[in-house]
């Protein structure tokens, strides 16, 4: 009813009457934690017990659809980002997109979810896949230096060098096959005895030329999921083309599930990235587990492990350059909206490895520069070796 108010006053203060014919939604969440975080065995970035107070992915959305006859519909989305521990600041960074329905499927334009990242999203144990233990700390990543906005130097003594995108403290630090995409187009087809699929491309017109050279990343990332009943499992490929002077690609298969038994759940995940720099190929291995028990009817234990295996530059390993994550907590619902959470979240890296948390990073890594993923002799980065560790408690309210 709340919802259907808000958005009869939004409706009332549009000019055009094609708006006000819509059927518009107001929704978000609203997510807050206060969290201590603890960095230890980094030599250039050890940190004591730090307090702070995050906004786990809080959000406000608008969507809606208008019927426009001969089966089809048109819909649209915008969803900002708010950060209200720091004045109620509004972002840009959230799914938004206009598009068309119907019996053929959906077609959408705009600022994107692939399925790539919705696989890893969907098999996370955390309400809304925000927290600090969040699998998103190490899906993709490449060691931890394949972050989104990583590119690779193009000129001078580093050319061919990784340059990773340096995560700022309790900031999104996400590889590129997790962050959503600009300048996309989507097909999602109908849903045919609970399978479906997503295919989304990606526009090369983000052109630029800086002191690292040319850049014109393209992409696409493609999906086959099946939703029945307790179960989902899906399988998607996402390859990215840097579009620069050694013609570096990067792409990451996934394949994974949940299966919930009433009383609990569990959830696998297999997640292989690649990285070809300059006729240098360099892979990962990342694999998961996870689960939720209801202890209550109101509450439930939720927890994961993930595991980054070592890197393989042109099929030998690079010693010591994988990571582990674990994760458990507490959810207990207050309302049907409402939720009360308590998560203890624990990433170690090995000695060569530089990974830090998905969501809400500690800030502790730095722009660096290397051979591919850092396979080279010398380690790069300041949060080689570092072990993160956090604990989080806080409410999470949807509208």
């Amino acid at each position: 009813m709340q919802k259907k108010l808000i958005a009869l006053a939004v409706a009332g203060l549009a000019s055009t009457g094609a708006f006000a014919q819509a059927n518009v939604t107001v929704y978000g969440v609203a997510d807050a934690t206060f969290d201590v975080v603890k960095v230890s065995g980094d030599a250039v970035n050890d940190l004591g017990n730090t307090t702070r107070v995050s906004t786990n992915s809080s959000y406000i959305g608008f969507k809606g659809a208008e019927a426009l006859g001969n089966g089809l519909t048109a819909v649209f989305q915008f969803e900002s980002g708010v950060g209200f521990d720091n004045a109620g600041t509004l972002g840009t960074t959230r799914d938004s997109f206009v598009g068309v329905a119907g019996g053929f499927g959906t077609v959408v334009l705009g600022k994107l979810t692939g399925p790539t990242r919705a696989l890893g999203g969907a098999v996370d144990v955390n309400s809304g896949a925000t927290s600090i233990g969040a699998n998103s700390a190490l899906l993709g990543k490449l060691g931890g230096y394949l972050t989104s906005g990583t590119t690779i130097s193009q000129t001078g003594a580093t050319a061919g060098d990784v340059v990773t995108k340096a995560c700022a403290a309790s900031s999104i630090c996400v590889s590129p096959f997790d962050d959503r995409w600009n300048n996309a187009i989507a097909y999602v087809s109908p849903t045919y005895a609970g399978l479906n699929a997503t295919v989304a491309y990606v526009a090369n017109e983000n052109k630029a030329f800086n002191g690292l050279g040319p850049q014109n990343t393209s992409g696409y990332d493609v999906g086959l999921k099946y939703a029945n009943g307790p179960a989902m499992a899906a399988v998607t490929y996402n390859k990215v083309r840097f579009g620069d002077n050694f013609d570096t690609r990067a792409g990451d298969f996934r394949i994974g599930g949940t299966y919930n038994f009433g009383m609990a759940s569990v959830r696998a995940l297999f997640d292989r990235v690649r990285l070809d720099v300059d006729g240098a190929r360099v892979t990962q291995n990342v694999f998961g587990l996870g689960g939720t028990f209801n202890v209550t009817p109101a509450g439930k234990l939720i927890g994961q492990f993930y595991m980054a295996n070592d890197l393989k530059a042109d099929g030998s390993s690079a010693k010591d350059t994988g990571a582990k994550l674990f994760e458990i907590g507490y959810e207990h619902s207050l309302s049907k909206r409402t939720i009360l959470k308590a998560v203890y979240a624990h990433l170690n890296n090995d000695k060569n490895a530089s990974y830090d948390f998905g969501i809400n990073a500690v800030g502790t890594n730095a722009n660096v520069y290397g051979s591919p993923a850092g396979t080279a002799a010398a380690p790069l980065g300041n949060t080689i070796g570092g072990t993160l560790q956090g604990i989080q408690i806080g409410l999470r309210h949807s509208f």
